[in-house]
């Protein structure tokens, strides 16, 4: 059977060992540093899609051996020779109005705490780092980006913040600390919350600091925030919500506060993920089931249709694949521990995840934005400085 895919594949030039058989093998390369060994002959004749292929590696129908990301490249390559003969069509979406998004965001989340200790950097940040100079390290890049976004929403001595997606806790104490704010941080995992109370508490912040869940539907509509971060959230609430979450985020910061949304956007204005034959129903299907990725123009209009004014945007892209690349190096580095962790079907689709994500934001198929908003206030008046050099000084 890979004698008839031979004269196909060989053009490719790929480092690349495929075997079916101790005697059935095909090399594509002097030096192969991928080796894919086949389990299930009936794979072929399918012409598989990169989703195809990852759930084949997911469901033990093969095995793939060598360095993650050179895994990822190589069999995004090859799904396109053995199928790729039109282009995507556009992702259908089925809407999301009514779905309960806390526990969806929640299930997305719920695995032990202890996994996610291999491969996050000590402060627990699950979202885009920020490097400075491409050289820094995880933990060094994520401060940064705590930093970052402090900076952005201008924070004062005795301000109100709401840090809306506040995972463990990390912006929400580092405001406190270092920016003299008070917080109410929003979690949507319950391990989160308690894990993130308890670091709270071991800081001594409880008096500057609450931790709690909430629905953004019920989120306080009395403008009492001075600023709101919303940090990997518009992503999750689905397009047909769009509008009424950043609604929500005017309503809950007062005229002249500001509201930076941190999320990932889609590439394309019709939302369709432009990934490699299939990679698009693979995130779908084993990775974010019930995500809605936005493109940027849809997040920026929902804004203004809300009330808000776009005050800046930033394009955090090649950030977020340089933080994926750390993120799947760590878990790389400690696999052993992993699979007393987890099964190991479970290890295979976060391996893939990460590593295909960051191939994914490497490659410009999915971005990332940092929107800076402001709610004007009556007058048309607003609070930000001239220029952006106070972010840098």
């Amino acid at each position: 059977m890979l004698a008839s895919l031979a004269t196909e594949l060989s053009s490719l030039r790929l480092p690349l060992r495929i075997e079916m058989t101790e005697s059935e093998t095909l090399e594509l390369s002097p030096e192969p540093r991928v080796t894919l060994r086949i389990l299930d002959p009936g794979l072929l004749a399918q012409q598989p899609s990169l989703d195809q292929l990852a759930e084949a590696y997911v469901e033990k129908r093969i095995e793939l051996d060598g360095p993650i990301m050179d895994v990822i490249g190589i069999v995004d390559h090859l799904s396109r020779v053995l199928g790729e003969k039109a282009p995507l069509p556009p992702a259908v979406r089925d809407g999301r109005s009514g779905v309960p998004d806390v526990a969806a965001i929640a299930a997305h989340g719920e695995l032990a705490t202890d996994f996610y200790r291999l491969w996050l950097d000590p402060e627990m940040v699950w979202s885009c780092a920020y490097f400075e100079t491409g050289r820094e390290s995880l933990a060094t890049a994520q401060i940064a980006k705590l930093r970052h976004i402090c900076r952005k929403l201008r924070l004062q001595p005795g301000e109100h913040l709401l840090d809306f997606g506040c995972g463990w806790g990390a912006l929400s104490r580092l405001a406190a600390r270092e920016f003299d704010v008070k917080v109410l941080g929003i979690a949507t995992n319950p391990q989160q919350l308690e894990q993130g109370r308890a670091r709270v508490k071991a800081e001594g912040l409880q008096e500057r600091v609450r931790l709690e869940m909430l629905d953004y539907r019920k989120l306080p509509r009395d403008g009492r925030f001075d600023k709101i971060a919303s940090i990997g959230m518009s992503e999750h609430v689905g397009h047909a919500n769009l509008a009424l979450y950043f609604r929500r985020l005017h309503d809950a910061v007062r005229p002249g506060g500001l509201v930076l949304d941190h999320g990932v956007t889609a590439r394309h204005g019709d939302a369709r993920l432009p990934q490699g034959k299939g990679g698009a129903a693979f995130i779908d299907r084993y990775v974010f089931p019930q995500g809605e990725i936005p493109h940027l123009g849809l997040a920026i209009a929902r804004m203004c249709d809300a009330g808000l004014e776009i005050a800046d945007v930033e394009n955090l892209r090649p950030h977020y694949a340089r933080t994926l690349e750390c993120w799947s190096a760590a878990l790389e580095k400690h696999l052993s521990q992993a699979r007393r962790l987890l099964p190991e079907k479970a290890l295979r689709l976060w391996r893939l995840y990460l590593a295909g994500c960051a191939y994914a934001f490497r490659h410009g198929w999915v971005q990332v934005h940092q929107v800076l908003a402001l709610r004007p206030q009556e007058d048309g008046g607003q609070e930000l400085p001239w220029s952006r050099r106070d972010l840098y000084s």
